[in-house]
């Protein structure tokens, strides 16, 4: 009989990265049966879908509050999947006010608990650290200065390098790529992304798009894509970019050009901050949530700075416009301060070729697949 893992991931970066995973596991033992919750990547990877993570994924405290009860449901499915498919491995992808419970439930049920992307508790503070060396088995991670906290903590942990080393490449040329953007020689690209959850959409990109027409107005040779993430509602986001009177080129596939070929990027904070910082682009952080969850976040955020590439940096490589901060003509201005002064612009060229050096060696998938290989042959 095959093994069987059963896996979670509740965000669209989490689905990308399981889904890589989960080839190289398959490279392996092409007769795994994994089930779980996930997305796209996941589903075409082979998974079996017990929920979609569109449904999961939501950002911040009140939006969970008010969903609790799907949440539970959730909670409730997965257990009793458990229990009648007892899967020899449990993959856990960062998502952790999900996942940590789940695991909880899982550990006493003898089922081993591989945690792929940790929590970021360097950022939220060390409170999990207790129970994740209760519950995990293993735990992989993608930074460097990670290792270290988990190993002081007791916990099994492996540094595995970043995957996206291996994802962010362009697969156009920056000239073919400006020719589709119909931008000359002389031509200044933005580049927007918004993120990845509807709600980041909803209250970031109209700040991004205010922004654009402020520097338009200032740049009569600007040109604007904006990034399309696979977990938007591509109808949302038309609606939004209908409501302000710019010209920009929506971008379903081609992010990864978007992000090497443009001038400067206006970047929501997370993942795509790492992802710019590999791509080389100068950028500006933004974020913007509600009151509420902004006052939460205040009191638990324990690092001066938010943006991945900032917190892998040790320092503020890329300025951060944050809540009340996140105002058009603030951005627009240092937006018009980073084009307009070359030193700035080269140094942070260079700091962001550091932080993509800080990343590890390629190869992430497959070092994470062996140990997951691993842990189902010990089990």
């Amino acid at each position: 009989m095959g093994k069987k893992i059963l896996i979670v991931a509740g965000e669209a970066s989490g689905d990308l990265h399981a889904a890589g995973l989960i080839k190289e596991l398959r490279s392996i033992d092409s007769e795994i049966e994994i089930f779980g919750i996930g997305g796209s990547r996941m589903k075409k990877s082979g998974v079996e879908l017990l929920y979609d993570l569109n449904n999961l994924s939501l950002m911040g405290f009140s939006e969970v509050l008010k969903n609790i009860n799907f949440f539970r449901k959730a909670m409730k499915r997965m257990v009793s999947c458990a229990e009648e498919r007892s899967p020899d491995l449990a993959i856990l992808v960062d998502y952790p006010g999900f996942n940590l419970r789940l695991a909880q439930k899982l550990k006493k049920r003898e089922i081993p608990i591989l945690y792929y992307i940790s929590p970021q508790i360097w950022a939220w503070g060390g409170g999990r650290l207790k129970k994740i060396r209760q519950v995990v088995g293993k735990m992989l991670v993608l930074f460097a200065f990670e290792e270290r906290i988990y190993r002081d903590a007791g916990v099994d942990v492996e540094f595995i390098g970043h995957p996206l080393l291996e994802l962010v490449r362009p697969t156009l040329s920056q000239e073919e790529y400006r020719r589709r953007m119909n931008a000359g020689k002389h031509d200044i690209l933005l580049g927007l992304l918004p993120g990845s959850r509807t709600q980041e959409i909803e209250k970031i990109l109209p700040i991004m798009l205010q922004t654009a027409v402020v520097l338009q107005k200032r740049l009569r040779n600007l040109k604007v894509a904006t990034s399309l993430a696979p977990t938007v509602n591509q109808e949302l986001m038309g609606s939004l970019l209908n409501r302000f009177k710019i010209e920009t080129r929506l971008e379903k596939d081609l992010t990864y050009d978007l992000m090497h070929w443009a001038d400067l990027l206006l970047v929501t904070s997370g993942t795509a901050t790492l992802e710019s910082a590999i791509a080389g682009t100068p950028l500006v952080i933004l974020y913007k949530t509600s009151f509420l969850n902004w006052l939460l976040a205040r009191t638990l955020i324990r690092i001066p700075h938010i943006g991945l590439a900032n917190v892998v940096a040790g320092k503020k490589v890329a300025p951060e416009f944050i809540q009340y901060q996140a105002k058009p003509e603030l951005i627009a201005a240092e937006a018009m301060d980073i084009l307009g002064d070359r030193k700035r612009y080269e140094d942070m060229k260079a700091d962001l070729h550091k932080v993509k050096h800080r990343l590890g060696e390629k190869g992430a998938y497959r070092k994470g697949a062996a140990i997951a290989a691993q842990m189902l042959a010990d089990n």
